[in-house]
Formats: C-alpha cells, structure tokens, sequence
C-alpha cells in the first residue's frame, strides 16, 4: 500500500512539472559535466558482452562525475567468470578509489535484485551499480518501479548495467546505449583517456536519440565530446540491429 502511494505521489509531482520531469527535461548533455541524475534509476545497455567492460566504465565515470561515491557494485557469480574479476589497476584510472567501492557477489538474479532492493533504500550510499546478463527477466516493470521509488527515497544512483542485452521497457528516468571507442593516443603514442559511443535511447521528460562519442577525463572529473563522422556511428543499438535483424532494437517504455 505505501508503495503505491509513493508511486501516485510521484505521478502527481510529474503532472505539476516538478521532480522527476522537471530534471530529466533540463540540457540534453547535462549528464557531460554533471553526471546523471542523482536519486533516480538510469538504465546502461550494452549489447555486446565484449563492451561490458565498457558499460561499466561509462557508469563508474557518471558516477564520479555527479560525485555520487561511495560506488556498492552488485554482480553474480557467474558474471566473475564471464566478465572476470574487477581490476583496481582500472578501475584507479578511471578515479574510482578502493576506499569508494563496495563490491557485492550474490549467488543468482533473484540474490541479485533481494540485494538491490535493499541497497537502493540505503541514503549512505551515492550509487548503487547492478550489474546483469543477457535478458534478466526479473527486472521487469515491477522491479524497476520499486528501484526508482527507493532511489527517489534514499537519494541513491541506482545504475543498471545491462550486459548483452536487448534494451527493454523500465521505469528508469533515462536509458543509455553505450560501447566503446578508439582513444586518442597521447604524445609517444601513450594510450589515450577512456572513450565511449554513447547515445541517450530514452529520456523521460525530454529528447533521446542523440548521440556522442565521448572521452572520460579522470582529473577534471567530467567528459569531454568529440567529433563524430559518420562512419563513427557504430553504437550499441546499431550493433543491437544487425545481430537481431528480425526484431530491431526499439526504443520502449
């Protein structure tokens, strides 16, 4: 019962043009410098599980840049064999000390979203990441309403990364196509800062379907864009098209 009168107050604040809508319409590369919306559920799509590791450095670096630490990362077991263990060497790089991660490892999807409903609700956290594989039909609809409420509550990023899959409807306030992107070389031919293909998929209360390419700068604690060709546009949702050409990816929700 008090869920649902969270979830209609929620709507009449919609309605009046506060909260929620009121963010989310704001400038569409505000996310560049600010990170995104801090005590909302964003959703992170990448449809390749090569790019996993990119679609979770595209969440550490937002999570950075709108100073939402500390970071609690939950993931299933399976998911240390498929993506492998995370690597503080990297995860340094992109900013993220270890004093600002929490690492979870749960047992299966249902572990997994026990363990995010509770995670959301807690206001000593600035973002939660969760992180999944292939469809995860558990974070359906419900399951995503109940996250937003939480995060809407407790003031908690809540980031679900969603690894080689298909985007599909939620409740999140914004959805995010990412893969990942050549770097400039620095002089030497040293490797350049992180760079990823980014496009908003969806965006409640204001535009999606822009796209970026954009290069994460760990000192300046934001990202920078760079220009984009069109031979450059090879982001998840086109990757998600050729490799299901009978049902394209659509934007839902």
């Amino acid at each position: 019962m008090s869920e649902s009168v969270a979830l209609i107050a929620r709507l009449r604040r919609l309605a009046a043009g506060t909260g929620l809508m009121q963010a989310a319409a704001g400038s569409p590369d505000g996310w560049l410098r600010r990170g995104l919306g801090r005590g909302q559920l964003h959703d992170i799509y990448t449809t390749e599980t090569g790019d996993g590791a990119s679609g979770a450095g595209f969440g550490i670096a937002t999570a950075i840049a709108a100073r939402a630490l500390p970071l609690f990362w939950l993931r299933v077991e399976a998911a240390e064999r498929v993506q492998g263990r995370l690597h503080a060497g990297g995860l340094a790089e992109l900013g993220l000390g270890a004093d600002s991660l929490v690492l979870g490892i749960v047992a299966d999807e249902a572990a997994l979203l026990r363990a995010a409903a509770d995670a959301a609700r807690c206001p000593g956290l600035g973002t939660l990441l969760i992180e999944s594989h292939g469809p995860a039909p558990g974070l359906d609809l419900t399951a995503t309403r109940r996250l937003m409420l939480a995060a809407e509550g407790s003031g908690v990023t809540v980031l679900s990364l969603r690894i080689d899959a298909t985007p599909t409807a939620s409740a999140a306030a914004t959805r995010w196509g990412v893969a990942s992107a050549p770097s400039a070389a620095l002089a030497a031919e040293a490797p350049g800062p992180p760079a990823f293909d980014v496009e908003c998929l969806r965006r409640r209360g204001g535009p999606a379907g822009t796209r970026w390419r954009v290069e994460w700068d760990r000192y300046a604690k934001s990202f920078r864009s760079t220009p984009l060709s069109g031979a450059d546009l090879s982001l998840a949702a086109d990757r998600a098209a050729a490799r299901h050409a009978a049902a394209p990816v659509r934007r839902t929700g």
